[in-house]
Parts: C-alpha cells; sequence; structure tokens
C-alpha cells in the first residue's frame, strides 16, 4: 500500500442525517470564506469523492470543512458540501459542527452558551448547551421562509394534484399525502419511492426535495413527512429545511396557529420539533432545538493503486 494523503473525520448525525466533518484537508490560498466556496468543488474534487462516496460514504451523506473564522466575531467558519458541490448552508450541520467542537474541546464552553459559528450565508448564531461534557442540546433559528407559490397544478396525466413552492434554506415542492392513496410508512416504501421518482419527473420548476406530508394531526402540533431529494434519494431525517416549509405551508394556509410548536417525523421513526419565533413581510421565522450524536472518529487513506480510490454512489 502506498499512501498519498491521509484524512482525519468526526461522523454526526442530527436526527438520522448524516455529517462528515473535516479538518485536515490540503491548504489553498484564500482570502475570503465566498471564494474558498467557489473554488473548493474544483480544488478539492477527488476529497469530496474519496470521503463521501461508498465504500467510504453514501449516497446521504453531507461533508463540513471546518476551518479558522475569518469574521473576528465568528468562533468558527464552516464550509458545507455533499456530492454535487458546495452548499450555502445546512441548519442541521450547524449543530453537527458546533458538537463536535465542544465535546471535543475545540472549542470552549461559554458561560451563557452562545456561539457564532460564520457561513458563506453569514454568521449564524446558536445556542449549545453542556452538560457533564455533552452538548444536550442545540438551538438555532432560521431565515424567513416563505411560500412563493400555492396550488400549483402537477403536470401529469395520472397524478391530479396540486402542490406549493415554499423557499427555506432551499427550495421545496409540497405535497399533501390526502390527495394520493399511499399512506407515508416503510410497508409502503416501494410505492412511495415509485411517486417519489414520478413526481421529480413530472416537476416543471428545479426544486431541492420533494415533500409529501400527511398533516391529519397537525391540530395536535404533529406532521409525518417523507422527503425526495432532486437526485431521487430519500432523506433518513424529517429535516430541518422539510420542517420549516411544512410550518410555513400550514400556517400561511391558517392550519396552525402562530403561537404553536410542530413536531416532525419522519418515515423512519425520527422527530424534530420547531417553534415560530416570528412573522414579517420577509416571511416566516423559526427556532429549532436538535441534538446531535457523534457516531465515530475516522482516518481514511488515499491509495493511488486502490481501483475503487474514489468510490461510487448506491441510490
Amino acid at each position: 500500500m502506498r499512501i498519498d494523503q491521509t484524512y482525519s473525520s468526526i461522523d454526526v448525525h442530527v436526527a438520522g442525517e448524516a455529517f462528515r466533518i473535516i479538518q485536515n484537508v490540503p491548504f489553498i490560498h484564500y482570502q475570503s470564506l465566498e471564494e474558498l466556496y467557489e473554488r473548493f468543488p474544483q480544488a478539492f474534487h477527488d476529497e469530496i469523492k474519496l470521503l463521501l462516496n461508498e465504500p467510504r460514504g453514501f449516497a446521504g451523506l453531507n461533508g463540513c470543512l471546518v476551518i479558522p473564522p475569518i469574521n473576528c466575531d465568528a468562533d468558527a467558519a464552516v464550509l458545507f458540501f455533499n456530492h454535487e458541490g458546495t452548499v450555502q448552508v445546512q441548519y442541521a450541520g450547524l449543530a453537527a459542527v458546533i458538537t463536535a467542537l465542544l465535546e471535543f474541546g475545540q472549542l470552549k464552553m461559554k458561560d451563557f452558551n452562545k456561539y457564532k459559528i460564520e457561513t458563506v450565508h453569514g454568521v449564524v448564531p446558536v445556542t449549545a448547551v453542556m452538560e457533564e461534557g455533552e452538548v444536550v442540546s442545540v438551538t438555532l433559528e432560521s431565515d424567513p421562509c416563505q411560500v412563493v407559490g400555492a396550488d400549483i397544478p402537477l403536470s401529469h396525466p395520472h397524478l391530479k394534484a396540486k402542490y406549493s413552492l415554499v423557499e427555506t434554506d432551499q427550495l421545496y415542492a409540497v405535497f399533501d399525502k390526502q390527495d394520493f392513496p399511499i399512506q407515508i410508512e416503510l410497508d409502503e416504501l416501494a410505492e412511495l419511492n415509485k411517486w417519489g421518482k414520478t413526481v421529480l419527473k413530472a416537476l416543471e420548476v428545479n426544486v431541492s426535495g420533494v415533500i409529501l406530508m400527511d398533516h391529519t394531526s397537525s391540530e395536535e402540533g404533529q406532521i409525518k413527512t417523507i422527503t425526495f431529494r432532486n437526485d431521487g434519494y430519500i432523506a433518513r431525517s424529517p429535516g430541518f429545511g422539510t420542517t420549516f416549509a411544512c410550518y410555513t405551508s400550514l400556517l400561511s394556509s391558517g392550519r396552525l396557529p402562530m403561537d404553536g410548536t410542530l413536531i416532525n417525523k419522519s418515515i423512519f421513526g425520527s422527530e424534530l420539533k420547531a417553534g415560530t419565533a416570528s412573522q414579517t413581510e420577509a416571511g416566516y421565522t423559526f427556532k429549532m432545538t436538535s441534538r446531535s450524536y457523534i457516531t465515530g472518529m475516522q482516518t481514511f487513506i488515499l491509495d493511488p493503486a486502490d481501483p475503487l480510490a474514489f468510490g461510487f454512489i448506491l441510490k
């Protein structure tokens, strides 16, 4: 075995959404986080494949590159990326990163549990509470979320349904489960997967995710969802963006009160809970409190003789 490069990571999941936190990639020169964001997909093309693809990763794995902050007010900076390239902000990734930094002692605990993480999207305040060396909760607030299109007919001859377009951290298409004869249950995963692929092909707008929402228990503050990414992959987590998108859709249609909370349960049983923070002309903002779990520390080796050195993706 010949070793060209080694990489270390901390793996964390947030309600089932997996993140691989990287801290030791080769140095390149950059003058701003925005410049690094633009150069990252090309400069670290091999590293992205090595660290996210099978057999070391999987189709749903997200990457987080943690670097010293450029903004003097921030405690750390992070660049998010996935199989498609860089991502401006991932709310769950912020929770994963602050958990790893605090639990591994790379950030010192502050008296008021307040921290600031620099991203390309801006400096994001987070509250992280530690007890006996563990981060037991992370709270953050979303940017304004809004419905940008409602009651849009789906262009498909056999699926007579309408959907809403909601902008949160990304753009989502939200469908009502009551319009379809399927249940959001693992027993119907094959039919759900077929439904998701059909809808993605039928959509005439480019979205980051398609959400099927069961809101029959929304008056009790609960919904159930399944989210399909634009590559057809089913998200394992209820999702911060998904939860914000559904909450925004329900609030804008008057099906939820402003002062309530909403629990979003995924098809796999994981849950996220959000509360409304405020409403402005720009949209609704939400507070989400979650907990992250460190699942492992990894060291990866780049061996140029390995025929699968940069892996593959299974979906």
